[in-house]
């Protein structure tokens, strides 16, 4: 992402309905997926931004962070002991074969070319068993300023997403579409965009009023946890489990 990004993240991610409930969901997947043992699970989360899910993580994991951008590195430095802090240097990451038992990659896949090569690599330092747990945006209908301001490569279906996790080396736990009722109104305002020739800031670069960002987040995270196959979404959803 480009340096101003994360100063608009720092600044509303505590509380904006869409990156709170984000983390929310992620947390109700992996207590839910997780098997529970005697000792702390080692979770990697790739590409961590600010460090706050990686923060809020330690609660119930030992965490580690990892970014490419300084701007990254240094907020994750604040928020976790800094040997924890990794720094990615080309494509393979700077781990053991199977040392985490979960990693988790929120809104990352989409910024990488080879999202194919980053998913082998992931199952590389993931145990036996070990889940990952990925957020992406999805349909590509919804494309427009925002994701290239945002450096995209692509925005995801339910099948392309699922095309790049082969059976044979993983099994889906859960993927489904998430942010499902706002996806007309979401829909409506890009499509304008594009028509217009329009651009302009991004509701993510802002926090609602009170109740509204309430609703809102009520909304995203009730139909974030539905087992029931969705058909369509602004976001996708997956776990899957390293065989």
């Amino acid at each position: 992402m480009d340096p101003a990004e994360y100063a608009n993240l720092e600044r509303v991610e505590q509380d904006h309905w869409y990156y709170s409930g984000k983390r929310v969901l992620a947390r109700w997947w992996l207590a839910r997926t997780t098997e529970k043992g005697s000792t702390r699970p080692k979770l990697l989360d790739c590409g961590a931004g600010t460090g706050r899910f990686a923060a809020e993580m330690t609660e119930t994991c030992d965490v580690w962070g990892l970014d490419d951008h300084e701007e990254s590195l240094e907020l994750l430095r604040k928020r976790l002991s800094p040997d924890r802090v990794l720094k990615l240097e080309g494509s393979r990451l700077p781990a053991d074969d199977g040392a985490f038992d979960i990693v988790t990659a929120l809104d990352v896949l989409e910024h990488i070319p080879d999202d194919v090569s980053a998913v082998r690599e992931i199952r590389r330092v993931l145990k036996p068993g070990g889940v990952f747990l990925a957020t992406v945006p999805a349909s590509m209908a919804l494309w427009s300023d925002w994701d290239e301001s945002l450096h995209h490569q692509r925005r995801y279906s339910r099948k392309t997403l699922r095309a790049i996790f082969p059976p044979g080396e993983w099994d889906i736990v859960h993927v489904n579409y998430t942010n499902v009722l706002v996806y007309p109104l979401v829909w409506a305002i890009r499509k304008g965009r594009r028509l217009t020739g329009r651009k302009g800031g991004r509701s993510e670069d802002r926090l609602p009023a009170g109740p509204i960002n309430a609703i809102l987040k009520w909304l995203f995270v009730a139909t974030g946890k539905c087992r029931t196959p969705l058909p369509f979404g602004v976001s996708l959803l997956l776990v899957a489990r390293r065989r």
